[in-house]
């Protein structure tokens, strides 16, 4: 279930778990960027340019794909797949192939439903089509499904990177809700998975085992809803998780590791039930950061732009509960709390621009699409 919390600047105190990232509370004084709204969406849940394009995709939770375009008009894309829309549910992430601009291939991800009321998540792929007057998605072909499906409408994950090679495709799946799938070897719920682009699983996949297809996808496991996913500069592999009650973190996501969901957490169970915090030595990977009290992360973007070079280096985290918009330095394997600016809605989606602007989408029924770029002279 998403968190909405009264969160003060005061409040807002921000607990680190690795020594060197530092407490930050919320950033008071003008902001360092304007605000253009440019665009309103129903629900609108992920946000991918199209590169050599003008235009963006934009899913919609409640299963439409939109194109939009600065100077023109926003159109609906023929060729969706029917989502299993609500709760958390519906249509999810949407990112570009590395190779676009020779394949048109465009990766999407969806609530799906299943036998005897229960859903999961997959991914698919397609090709887009924008030319003319009706954009359309051609050959859409799934090549991932959250296995085993379970009932319920919360906790998907489902948010897609691709590495900065090209070579492999990272989801990241949520627990759906049901706690001990995260550290169930025969599920790929709970997970960081990698794949080939085609969906296959490459062989030197940390748990590869031919006669277990599902859990040789697995990359990384003890994850409870991730719901953003990023390559920074280095080629390190980011995800930020919503924790239980409090406890969101900002994970280095290795092959192989343990982040320790629900066995560790530095959140408790809604229903005021303690889990352990994370120890040193106590065999599971530790978030880089973590967030008491909670701010609800949404999109996760890693900044290399020129227009704000300040930020260069830094990864942007959505605050849904929160409603804000955070910054976080990279400095190697650790990280450094450094803005949090409150944005007065919640903010699901995080993308950086071709030119360098950052751009954001509230979340709701009234969702805007957000520019952010620096003030004027």
């Amino acid at each position: 279930m998403l968190r909405a919390f009264s969160l003060t600047a005061a409040s807002l105190v921000a607990v680190a778990c690795a020594p060197s990232t530092s407490n930050a509370e919320v950033s008071t004084g003008p902001k360092p960027f304007e605000v253009t709204a440019v665009a309103t969406f129903n629900e609108p849940w992920a946000m991918a340019f199209v590169p050599g394009t003008p235009y963006a995709l934009i899913t919609e939770k409640s299963g439409k794909l939109k194109l939009w375009q600065s100077d023109g008009p926003v159109r609906d894309v023929a060729g969706v797949p029917t989502v299993d829309y609500g709760g958390q549910g519906g249509f999810g992430d949407v990112i570009v192939a590395p190779d676009f601009s020779k394949s048109g291939l465009v990766y999407l991800s969806w609530a799906e439903a299943g036998a005897n009321d229960t859903r999961g998540a997959v991914v698919g792929r397609a090709k887009l089509e924008y030319q003319g007057s009706q954009p359309k998605l051609v050959g859409l072909q799934k090549i991932w499904e959250q296995n085993p499906k379970v009932t319920g409408r919360g906790h998907y994950g489902h948010r897609l990177a691709f590495s900065p090679d090209g070579k492999y495709l990272f989801i990241a799946s949520g627990e759906r809700q049901k706690f001990d799938p995260a550290q169930d070897m025969s599920a790929n719920l709970g997970k960081v998975l990698r794949l080939f682009p085609d969906g296959s699983v490459p062989k030197d996949n940390p748990f590869y085992d031919a006669a277990n297809p599902v859990k040789s996808q697995i990359w990384s496991l003890g994850h409870r809803n991730p719901l953003g996913l990023t390559f920074d500069d280095k080629g390190q592999l980011w995800n930020q998780e919503m924790g239980p009650r409090h406890g969101d973190e900002l994970n280095l996501v290795k092959s192989g590791a343990n982040y320790g969901y629900p066995k560790v957490s530095n959140g408790d169970h809604y229903d005021g039930r303690d889990i352990p915090d994370h120890k040193p030595d106590d065999g599971f990977e530790a978030p880089k950061a973590y967030w008491v009290p909670a701010i609800s992360p949404g999109g996760l973007m890693f900044y290399n732009g020129e227009l704000f070079p300040t930020w260069k280096g830094s990864l942007f985290i959505g605050g849904l509960g929160g409603e804000a918009l955070v910054r976080v330095k990279v400095n190697g394997e650790n990280v450094e709390k450094a803005d949090h600016w409150p944005m007065d809605a919640r903010i699901r989606e995080v993308e950086q621009g071709p030119d360098g602007a950052v751009w954001l989408l509230e979340d709701g029924s009234e969702g805007r699409l957000l520019k952010l770029t620096p003030p004027k002279p």
